[in-house]
């Protein structure tokens, strides 16, 4: 089984690596380009659609492997395809034409439907880090077409820089295929084998200085297959604690989470776009374009590597790393100023609590 799952990786590699340059010139074809402007970090136009190499590599690689292996879900399969169908579809059309925030919000609607209803995935049991869980109920459909919908965009906010949402899409895939090992769950291992064979397929042409960006098409196509995958793993392993697909998906969750805040904070309209990322932080820090991009990296297989340790650990452990992540976050947050270049409440604490036991 193990080979014929590097044989899906190497085939979802091959066809990304492939198809990419094609689909750059049919970018440049029909128009679909990204034009530098005050927001945007490249100085030159761009062939946007770069999702739909890594889409029709995933689904390539998918029918060349699927044949040859009987124990994964077919319907859960079949649904991930059919939903990412609707979202490269209307992505690729939002890298040509812009379409409006309330047209792409309702597409992405009925993909996450299409994975709650056909797939037949839902978020039924909810395991809290405190050794307790509940019952979703009524709860599971609006809760996982939240889930599905929020990290689909939440992969698309940070996809500011060359390589950047792939790189983390990339390794959020690594620990979602380390986790379905680990619980023996073969229809997520096989689906993130092929999607990470298909980013870092992608990647190639992608990471610093780019020759293609990935576009909505690619962006949202990651956010929602991740979010699909994490689903699956989150609903078929009780021992795995809510917070774990949370730090899966940490870089973008929690990004998304400070843009929100920031955009409250300075009583903005929180869909107002903005110079205050993650990665702008970074670059205004005077970090490089590639070191910002490894940087980020590096926090996302930090978030990786939590999660899987939380997923092994006892419960009082797990709520000390817990806590001891929240504060790191806090304080790197405050330290770049992701929300506040003045608002910096846990590290002035923080110094006064230091300045007083030095003075002791």
């Amino acid at each position: 089984m193990e080979f014929l799952y590097a044989i899906g990786f190497a085939a979802a590699c091959l066809l990304a690596l492939c198809m990419t340059p094609l689909v750059k010139r049919f970018a440049f074809f029909v128009g679909a380009v990204d034009k530098p402007n005050q927001r945007k970090v490249h100085t030159r136009i761009m062939p946007r659609l770069g999702g739909l190499a890594i889409f029709i590599a995933f689904v390539g690689a998918f029918f060349v492997i699927a044949p040859t292996i009987d124990d994964y879900n077919v319907k859960v399969a079949s649904a991930l395809l059919i939903g990412g169908a609707i979202i490269v579809l209307i992505g690729a059309l939002d890298d040509r034409f812009d379409l409006s925030p309330r047209v792409k919000l309702a597409a992405e609607l009925v993909a996450a439907l299409v994975i709650v209803f056909y797939g037949d995935i839902q978020i039924e049991l909810v395991n809290l880090p405190f050794g307790d869980s509940f019952q979703t109920s009524w709860l599971s459909i609006p809760l996982t077409v939240l889930w599905i919908i929020g990290v689909t965009n939440a992969v698309n906010l940070i996809d500011g820089l060359d390589g950047l949402a792939g790189g983390v899409s990339a390794i959020a895939t690594g620990t979602i295929l380390v986790m379905a090992i680990l619980m023996g769950n073969p229809t997520v291992i096989v689906l993130s084998v092929l999607l990470l064979g298909s980013i870092i397929g992608f990647l190639y042409y992608n990471f610093h200085p780019a020759k293609i960006f990935m576009g909505d098409s690619g962006a949202l196509f990651l956010g929602f297959s991740l979010a699909t995958l994490s689903v699956l793993g989150f609903k078929q392993a009780t021992v795995v604690s809510f917070i774990v697909p949370i730090l899966i998906l940490g870089v973008p969750l929690s990004d998304t989470f400070f843009a929100i805040v920031r955009r409250r904070v300075n009583k903005l309209p929180i869909s107002v776009a903005d110079k205050n990322h993650l990665h702008h932080c970074l670059l205004q820090f005077g970090f490089s374009h590639r070191k910002t991009v490894l940087i980020i990296y590096a926090i996302s297989l930090f978030f990786g590597c939590c999660a899987i340790l939380l997923s092994q650990t006892t419960m009082w452990v797990t709520i000390l790393l817990i806590a001891l992540l929240l504060l790191v976050l806090q304080v790197g947050a405050e330290a770049i100023g992701i929300v506040s270049k003045s608002k910096k409440p846990v590290i002035h604490l923080l110094m006064r609590v230091r300045s007083k036991s030095t003075s002791k």
